[in-house]
């Protein structure tokens, strides 16, 4: 049904920063719970940050203070500022996404493909 694009990963230096992107591939009603997560090869999937309609947000202590999760409601798009990376941050970044794609509909969860952060001088 719904699939979620994702965008803006990429190649810095350590100190640098990007800025992620999450977004469903075709309109949508709402965004009501969105969340991102971090996963390296032979890890385990870590949640890193998410964010609820209502404003409030949290975060992993190990991004805490560089990290920031947001959403432009009108858009319905979910980002992920990222600044000060570190190296221990490169990984396939995942972002999910509670939504209703119809009003009146269930709040239902989509998980999108990844994109790849690489910190590296």
């Amino acid at each position: 049904q719904v699939r979620l694009l994702e965008s803006g990963g990429g190649l810095v230096q350590p100190g640098g920063s990007l800025r992620l992107s999450c977004k469903a591939s075709e309109p949508i009603f709402s965004v009501n719970t969105f969340a991102w997560y971090r996963q390296s090869p032979g890890m385990q999937r870590e949640w890193v940050a998410a964010g609820v309609s209502g404003g409030a947000t949290n975060y992993a202590d190990s991004v805490k203070g560089r990290f920031a999760i947001s959403r432009d409601n009108a858009e319905n798009t979910v980002y992920l500022q990222m600044d000060n990376l570190q190296p221990e941050d490169p990984a396939v970044y995942y972002c999910k996404l509670g939504l209703r794609r119809r009003a009146g509909s269930r709040v239902n969860e989509y998980w999108g493909p990844g994109t790849q952060v690489t910190v590296s001088s």
